[in-house]
């Protein structure tokens, strides 16, 4: 019997397809006998539920669900202190289930093969299944196999806590939970040192490799392969793998033209997640995108007679801007170049007294979200003294349709 874990919380009841469509390619995939094992929490809904157990009965597999919160009450207790973050940011305390496993299964369970929910499992699990690790604890692919510069990228390579030919994702793991049961004392060590210290940017991640990374067996990049290193190939191609959308350019889309989005698609509308509801869904973004420009049209026709325009603007992209928006030379153009930036555009806006609006065009400020908090708090509100001018450009423009979140919400 192959054992295979999932965690996750889902705080919208959204993100359950995610792993339901990474369980039915794990499925179709493999040939041999699966348990599969949800860890999840309170936010695991009951049709949810229902589905996952629908799922694994229609291909004659065995899915079990452990709520974490009545497995390990005191331990999750003890991660939301160390990490208050997770109550609101975008990485949920599901992330840290993983580190659960070796407690929650059984002790019968000697090995299991944990998978994050945005994955597609286009191979025979068994493939995996069969390495052996021997005295390692977990089998991981290392950062670096999938185009990673781990000595920047990583906190714990470049303070020298780790080595960058080491640091490991934690997205797919062949888990040693023999091995694992033996080190829950180091685990907790490894949540103290991550609570500790903020400025590690990783969570659970940071916690295995501080605790693993010379532990471990290192696998080839196909057993946890980077959408985005496959999308930088000449010539795409979907082979044998087990393909990780994991953020940034490896995301899902919509445009099916690309193999890898239509990897994904394939296999989830053969999910029961696919279902009414969510052509319903998905009908109701697309509306929502279409009123959206009805009104921003609609607003800059009212918006702009009789106010003069003022541009903030990367210096990178000022050349190119100008040309878009065929800024004239006596507009007023903000270079976003440092925080001084901000306090003189709120200076810009304050002198024109109403008399100009300002074309945002800077998405990102200085690698954070645009503070629009500092000009709410000056009294200047959206669509009446400045826009988010981003939005009004297109692909040919440099600005790629980002449709992961029509996903997210189907």
């Amino acid at each position: 019997m192959i054992h295979v874990c999932f965690c996750f919380c889902d705080k919208n009841g959204r993100y359950a397809k995610f792993a339901g469509t990474s369980m039915l390619s794990l499925f179709e995939n493999t040939k041999s006998a699966v348990t599969v094992h949800v860890l999840h929490d309170n936010t695991l809904t009951d049709e949810n539920r229902d589905k996952f157990s629908y799922l694994a009965g229609r291909y004659n597999q065995l899915v079990n669900f452990y709520n974490v919160y009545e497995y390990c009450p005191n331990k999750i207790a003890g991660i939301k202190r160390l990490f208050p973050e997770v109550e609101k940011s975008a990485v949920t305390i599901g992330a840290f289930y993983k580190l659960l496993i070796p407690k929650i299964l059984s002790g019968k369970i000697k090995k299991a093969v944990f998978i994050d929910p945005d994955t597609i499992v286009n191979l025979d699990i068994n493939e995996l299944w069969q390495i052996e690790l021997a005295d390692k604890v977990l089998g991981v692919v290392p950062e670096i196999a999938n185009g990673a510069n781990a000595a920047k990228s990583f906190l714990l390579c470049s303070e020298g806590v780790v080595k960058a030919e080491d640091y490991f994702n934690g997205g797919v793991m062949l888990m040693n939970l023999g091995a694992l049961r033996g080190e829950e004392e180091k685990i907790m060590q490894g949540i103290e040192f991550r609570g500790k210290n903020p400025k590690q940017k990783f969570l659970e991640q940071t916690v295995l490799n501080y605790c693993f990374s010379t532990q471990i067996l290192k696998l080839p990049a196909k057993y946890n392969r980077f959408v985005r290193q496959e999308r930088v190939t000449e010539k795409p191609t979907v082979g044998e793998k087990i393909y990780h959308y994991v953020g940034g350019s490896s995301r899902l889309g919509l445009d099916t033209t690309d193999p890898f989005n239509r990897l994904w698609m394939d296999y989830f509308i053969k999910s029961p997640f696919f279902d009414e509801e969510v052509i319903g869904r998905f009908y109701t973004r697309i509306q929502k995108i279409r009123n959206d420009v009805k009104e921003t049209s609609l607003n800059l026709s009212s918006l702009m007679p009789g106010k003069t325009r003022v541009f903030f603007i990367d210096p990178k992209k000022e050349a190119s801007m100008k040309k878009i928006f065929s800024i004239r030379d006596n507009e007023k153009i903000i270079l976003a170049e440092n925080e001084a930036s901000i306090q003189k555009l709120i200076d810009e806006m304050k002198a024109s007294n109403g008399k100009s609006v300002v074309f945002i065009l800077t998405e990102k400020f200085l690698k954070k979200k645009f503070p629009f908090d500092r000009l709410n708090n000056e009294g200047f509100t959206e669509d009446k003294d400045f826009v988010k001018a981003w939005t009004f450009l297109s692909e040919s423009q440099g600005t790629p349709f980002d449709s992961y979140s029509i996903i997210q919400a189907l």
